[in-house]
Formats: structure tokens, sequence, C-alpha cells
């Protein structure tokens, strides 16, 4: 969606041959010397919410209320509309000045015939493995909702697994070649437990002030959340004060209080994309409606249930399997390399979540 001028390509070139010759010169360097050439025109952050709405199927409504939450934090907070601003412009920047360097190939044509979406060579970014540690906070009214231990652990097993895949027979050939090994890791440091009289907990994000985050960790609330809603997430750039992930008791985990089809552990994955930068595989509108990831196909709304292969939007095969979709969690099975690099674009010098890794 978003192109990058010749000119913008032959100054990339020259930074390269700089860096050369110069080790002093930083990525970080590179980016911001970039980021003011980088275009930023298609770049939006409220979302309408009857795109979701208009293709709900009855049984299938899987709630991630992620951009709900934003789009009221953006209300209350006009300042945080420039941060995010801020950490897509370095993203983008970041991307590009890998794009250009000697060897990197583009991802090619995902929504709307983006051309720099992702570079597809998976390795934009910090290099190395991440390793994020986990902070859970458990509130609890009921037995029930006092998850138990493996039943956390088996959360952290399944963000390992998939957020480390390399298997992927079970993607369909089309979407084979673009399908990531993200090499995040994550390590659970603490889980504490908080018996609350409250029964839910909605969305204002109450449960933080209640148990504020932990800092340089990624915290996960573990809570009744209420009206069938699964979970939700802070994109970066938001307070500190809220970072994190929020997810009801029943859809976390693959053992002990989970509910099908939501069972498998994918709505943490998808909501950790979220708080890694990812928007939804749709973009939050129509065709025209860019994720801001050139390797993921352009498509009218989510996908509910387990579609059936190809299941056709917007002239294109829809990534109904991607994590970032709305599909259920056993026909979740992969994240693109263009999603990878804007994750690992949050890891490097001057990135958002570079606190994570020094």
């Amino acid at each position: 969606m978003r192109k990058i001028s010749f000119l913008l390509l032959a100054i990339s070139a020259m930074f390269v041959m700089s860096c050369a010759n110069d080790p002093v010169v930083s990525l970080n360097q590179e980016s911001s010397a970039l980021s003011q050439d980088i275009d930023m025109s298609d770049f939006y952050l409220v979302t309408e919410e009857e795109a979701v709405s208009a293709k709900t199927q009855m049984g299938h409504s899987r709630q991630c209320h992620t951009m709900h939450v934003l789009n009221r934090q953006l209300n209350e907070n006009p300042e945080l509309r420039d941060k995010m601003y801020n950490v897509e412009q370095h993203t983008r920047a970041l991307m590009a000045t890998y794009a250009a360097k000697p060897g990197k190939g583009n991802g090619g044509g995902g929504n709307n015939g983006g051309s720099d979406g992702g570079t597809g060579g998976g390795d934009t970014g910090y290099q190395g493995t991440v390793n994020i540690p986990v902070h859970v906070h458990v509130v609890y009214s009921n037995s029930n909702e006092n998850i138990s231990d493996s039943q956390i652990n088996s959360q952290i097993s399944v963000l390992n697994n998939d957020f480390n895949d390399t298997n992927y027979g079970d993607i369909p050939s089309e979407f084979q070649g673009l399908a990531a090994d993200i090499d995040i890791t994550f390590t659970l440091a603490q889980v504490d437990r908080h018996a609350n009289s409250r029964t839910s907990w909605g969305t204002t994000d109450a449960v933080k002030s209640a148990y504020p985050p932990v800092a340089d960790h990624l915290t996960i609330w573990v809570c009744n959340i209420g009206g069938g809603i699964l979970g939700y997430a802070q994109f970066p750039g938001g307070s500190a004060s809220t970072d994190g992930v929020v997810i009801s008791p029943q859809y976390f985990g693959t053992t002990g209080y989970v509910a099908a089809p939501f069972d498998k552990g994918r709505t943490a994955t998808h909501e950790v994309g979220h708080w890694l930068n990812l928007r939804h595989i749709w973009g939050d509108g129509r065709c025209k409606q860019d994720d801001f990831v050139s390797d993921t196909p352009s498509s009218d709304g989510p996908n509910y249930g387990c579609p059936s292969y190809p299941t056709v939007n917007c002239r294109s095969n829809d990534m109904t399997m991607n994590y970032m979709d709305y599909t259920d969690d056993a026909c979740m099975n992969m994240f693109s390399q263009g999603q990878k690099d804007r994750m690992r674009a949050l890891f490097a010098a001057g990135g958002v979540r570079e606190n994570l890794v020094q």
C-alpha cells in the first residue's frame, strides 16, 4: 500500500556504504535519518467497528476488544496518537533500511499491493533470540477463575510453540513460503494470585489499576472480562501504567478451565501479537484498509470458525490461518514474514520495546 521512492532507496544505499566504513554509525541512526522520508499518509488509528459485526457468524464470535480499547484510549489521551505515529514511523524506517541493504528482498504484494510492509527476509530489527519474561496476575472471584499452575504453564508453552514455529506442513502451499519463525521465547517469571469479589472487569483497564503491570515484563492479567470478550491488549506506545494483555480465564491455555473452540491458547498468541504491534489481518476495515504488512492479503473483514481454503475476498485468498484473524484456535497456525519484521523492529535500537533485550 505504501511505496518507497527511488530516491529513498538511493539514500538508503548511501547509508549502507557509509556504515561499512564507519562502525560507529548505528542502525538506529540510519533509520532516524530516513524517517523523515517515510510515507505515513496511510497511517490510521481509530477504526470503524461495524467492519467486524458485519461478518460475525452465530456461534463463532471471537471477541478481541483491542481496537475498541484503542479507540477509547485515543479519546482519553490525544497525545497517544503522536506516540503511536512515532512508533510506526520508526518501524517503517527500520524496515526500509533493511530492505535497501544488498541481498534483502521485498515481501511482495500484500494488502492492496503494498510494496514495503515487510522485507520478507525475516531479519529486520533485533538480531538473535528475544526472551520475554512474563508476569501473570490471576484475579479470581471463584475457584474456576483461580486457574491452576498447569493451565498457566500450558499457555506459556503455546506462546513458545507459536512464536517459534518451523513446521509449515499444515499451511496451504500458497502461504508456506511466507510463514515465519518469530524467534521470540517467553519465560514465566512470576504468578501473583488475587482474590477479589468483583465478578467482571470489563475493558476499562480497571484490573490494571488494581494490580499494576510489572516493568520490563509482558504482564498478563487473567480475569473474567465479561460480555463474551476473550481478551484485549495494548499497542506499543501506550501508557506504561496499562501496558500488557488481559485474557478471560476460560480462553487461557489448553487445560483446566478452558472453553472450546477457544481452548488452544491462541487468544494469548493473538493478543501478544497486538502487544508487539500487529493489526488484525483485515486491517480493521474493508478491502482498502491496510494492516501495514505487505505479505498478508487484503480482506473485507474477519473470518470465523474453520473456513475452507480458499476463502476469497478482495480478489485474493484470505490468510484465514493467520493468528491475527478471528478463526477458531484449532485453525490458526502462522505468522507471516512481514509480521515478523514488524514485531522484531520493536526490539532494535530506538524501538519501543528495546528495554526487553538490553
